[in-house]
């Protein structure tokens, strides 16, 4: 399935050591092939590109915050990585700016190669510390034609000081169709340590589906910014201790985010 989309659905996370912890909270996503944002915004009174709306993508909001077109920084990534999609889409799931307000912890970029293969994933990651990180891995041959993802990452970005940085991420789901699902362990020397999960079923990206969405749902990413601090203030009254934030090394610098 091919296009943009509104997926309504839940994050979840599961923390296991070495106290267990659950949260849940409903959430939605735009899923936004980049090629159609413009027309998208076009055509729809309640979304747009790069200017102020009920609901809205801005370019700044993501890659190196510098406003340069999403599609151009993405094919960069691909491109150091060497990954090749041929001009095929790129479609980015995300949490859009609800009236004016926007915070992603994470976004998706699933890049397609021309006859729909599923090439690569860019797996966008900000932290509240307002810095960003993006993971670009290939998609397994044996997985592009079913648009499976299951790859894995070491974890470079510090997100919260209640996890240390020695970690690997593994991401299972699928690009989406009907249905919308992906999880991450982050695993730590002792096993998964954390467990998280976005699942969404498909939407029209139509005026009246974003009105239901934004009306059911208000001040979306203000209430995960929220969420994200109260969780902590949780964590810290169950005990679990607080790790120290890494000093800049000379690796590869950081995207300041926003």
């Amino acid at each position: 399935m091919s296009g943009s989309a509104l997926y309504l659905g839940e994050v979840g996370h599961r923390r296991l050591r070495p106290r267990e912890h659950r949260l849940r909270y409903r959430v939605f996503w735009l899923l936004l092939d980049l090629d159609e944002v413009d027309g998208l915004a076009a055509r729809r009174r309640l979304f747009s590109h790069n200017r102020f709306n009920l609901i809205s993508l801005h370019d700044r909001d993501h890659g190196d915050g510098s406003g340069a077109p999403l599609r151009a920084q993405a094919e960069a990534h691909l491109a150091t990585s060497g990954i090749q999609i041929g001009g095929g889409p790129i479609r980015l799931l995300t949490m859009p700016r609800v009236l004016g307000y926007v915070f992603n912890p994470i976004s998706l970029y699933f890049c397609h190669r021309p006859d729909g293969a599923l090439a690569a994933m860019i797996y966008e990651v900000t932290s509240t510390f307002r810095e960003r990180r993006a993971y670009v891995i290939p998609v397994a041959p044996q997985d592009q034609a079913a648009g499976q993802v299951r790859q894995r990452a070491a974890k470079t970005l510090y997100v919260s000081p209640f996890m240390g940085m020695d970690m690997e991420y593994l991401f299972r789901g699928q690009a989406p169709g009907e249905r919308m699902a992906l999880s991450i362990d982050g695993l730590d020397g002792e096993g998964v340590l954390i467990h998280a999960h976005m699942r969404g079923e498909r939407r029209p990206l139509s005026d009246a589906a974003l009105a239901r969405a934004a009306l059911s749902m208000p001040l979306l990413t203000l209430k995960v910014v929220a969420a994200i601090h109260w969780e902590a203030l949780r964590l810290w009254l169950k005990g679990v201790r607080l790790t120290r934030r890494p000093r800049p090394h000379g690796e590869e610098p950081l995207t300041r985010a926003g």
